[in-house]
């Protein structure tokens, strides 16, 4: 494929449970190799309410990849190759409040990072840039979405804190009750490092976390069995399917107006010079327009 080539406007990143897009029409498949390797899964390109949109199942179709194992910088830099602007990510999380309970949707505009294995840059080899991250959701997008959970009937809550942990453990009792000092809402184990990349390669990018049921805090967790999650993760899912159509509807067209469309232009503190060539190269995409 050719750099430039414009695919898609809206990527949908699907999490636990939700491993296609229902609705989509003239369907394509395309695998797609970036210099960081290749992504989760073959990208699923069509149109959704008169969009055009790209598909991608996180985890991999059959879900067999962990969290630590997901190469977030391919699924990012493929998305930014396919010509996409805009992201909803949609992840399930454990609740961290009595208040959102489970088939409950969160739409968090801040992260914590409790993460420690995870590549979450693409800067680096010979190339220093920092981004600011101090509002790490796309208010646009989120806003969308938010609009689509009413629109569907779901509960959506905009705002709060996902805290990102490493896993694929669980927390610890310990873990939990910290996080909820901190006053945290819910926790995952991905959408950090989507967010982050995203930031740098200037793409908008919101978070739908669903809530499959309460952490390990909560006095009733340990009741809750296998079989009731599946079910909580199957409706989930169905409510998602429906949210994320309604929120690609209600996205606005055309140019964007956010910040996130140039989050990198005063990023980079490398003197162009100074990048090596193989650098230059491999980020030609991202900051080609930067370079001078």
């Amino acid at each position: 494929m050719q750099e430039g080539t414009v695919q898609a406007e809206i990527g949908i990143i699907g999490g636990s449970g939700l491993y296609s897009m229902p609705g989509l029409t003239n369907v394509r498949e395309m695998a797609v190799e970036t210099p960081f390797g290749a992504p989760s899964d073959e990208f699923v390109l069509g149109e959704l309410e008169g969009r055009r949109v790209v598909f991608l199942a996180r985890h991999g179709r059959g879900h067999k990849l962990l969290p630590s194992e997901l190469n977030f910088r391919a699924n990012m830099y493929a998305m930014k190759l396919l010509g996409v602007e805009r992201i909803l990510s949609v992840s399930a999380v454990g609740s961290l409040k009595q208040e959102h309970k489970p088939t409950d949707f969160v739409i968090p505009d801040q992260f914590l990072d409790r993460t420690f294995h995870r590549a979450s840059t693409f800067f680096g080899e010979g190339i220093v840039g920092h981004v600011g991250f101090g509002d790490p959701v796309c208010a646009t997008v989120a806003e969308a979405a938010a609009v689509a959970c009413e629109q569907a009937g779901v509960v959506g809550k905009r705002g709060g804190v996902y805290v990102c942990m490493e896993g694929p453990q669980f927390s610890t009792r310990a873990e939990s009750n910290l996080y909820r000092s901190w006053g945290a809402d819910v926790i995952g184990m991905t959408n950090l490092q989507e967010a982050k990349l995203a930031r740098e390669a200037e793409i908008c990018y919101a978070t739908v976390a669903m809530v499959t049921d309460y952490d390990c805090w909560h006095p009733e967790h340990d009741a809750v069995t296998i079989d009731q999650i599946v079910a909580v993760l199957h409706q989930n899912a169905a409510n998602a399917a429906r949210v994320v159509r309604a929120a690609v509807a209600a996205l606005p067209a055309g140019e964007r107006k956010c910040g996130c469309a140039t989050a990198a232009k005063y990023a980079i503190l490398t003197q162009p010079e100074a990048i090596p060539e193989a650098t230059k190269d491999k980020l030609r995409l991202l900051y080609g327009k930067y370079f001078g």
